[in-house]
């Protein structure tokens, strides 16, 4: 295996109740690539990331996630689910949503010290988010909550950041600051982004793959109409305004 792979998948088959949800997929991420995954709803894009996580197993095929099957690798990837259930009334800082991402270097029933403090302040430093150190998490705007949970996915210092659907609850005018945040975060780890989101995504990312249970992936961040066709089953084009362009279904 290359020295800069951080996750290669070999041939991967995933099923669920014998409906395929991944077909033999194929895909390496080197060092550093700032990977975008997109895809139709039901296209198996969150079973891709969980199988990365060692969370699936997958029926046939081989997964290696830094040199190591993903369940040995876990404490090195960085992870920020599609929806984050907490309750907006409960009393928790911000570092502490934060510090709760040491868990994994922690191990069980082992308490919180200064460390883990100071690495949460320095994780949310990065991501520009240490004046809300002591702010309840309920109380701050959606941009803020997921600049918090992106704090608590890189305070365990990972090699790898997953994200799951991660401009959901961002609105427009915060999505470019977060995509250079994402920008910058690359230089140091390796980012696997799943979005809907196929004209941002086109103009942030490294190389894009279009996933709907079959893997349509060439190392680049070049999309096809023919590739988004067989992506999406219909026809599909990319209209540009403005630096953003966005996508819409041709009449079929």
């Amino acid at each position: 295996m290359a020295s800069t792979d951080v996750v290669r998948l070999e041939n991967v088959w995933v099923s669920y109740n014998g409906t395929p949800a991944l077909e033999d997929i194929n895909l390496q991420v080197d060092e550093h690539d700032f990977l975008g995954i997109i895809g139709p709803n039901g296209g198996g894009k969150s079973t891709l990331l969980k199988v990365i996580l060692g969370l699936i197993r997958p029926q046939r095929g081989t997964v290696t996630v830094l040199g190591n099957p993903p369940e040995r690798s876990r404490s090195r990837i960085g992870y920020v689910p599609q929806y984050s259930n907490y309750d907006h009334d409960f009393p928790v800082s911000v570092v502490d949503v934060v510090t709760m991402g040491r868990y994994g270097k922690r191990g069980i029933l082992k308490p919180y010290d200064k460390s883990d403090r100071k690495a949460a302040e320095k994780a949310l430093s990065r991501v520009g988010m240490l004046s809300h150190a002591l702010t309840q998490i309920g109380q701050l705007s959606g941009g803020q909550q997921q600049r918090t949970f992106i704090a608590r996915a890189l305070v365990s210092d990972p090699s790898l950041l997953l994200l799951d659907e991660p401009t959901a609850s961002v609105d427009s005018a915060m999505q470019t600051d977060f995509y250079e945040l994402l920008a910058k975060l690359k230089k140091e780890m390796a980012i696997i982004m799943v979005s809907h989101d196929i004209g941002a995504i086109s103009v942030f990312v490294d190389k894009i793959a279009c996933l709907n249970v079959q893997l349509y992936y060439h190392g680049s961040r070049e999309i096809t109409p023919e590739i988004l066709e067989a992506t999406y089953k219909c026809p599909v084009q990319l209209i540009a305004h403005g630096h953003v362009p966005h996508r819409v279904l041709k009449e079929h």
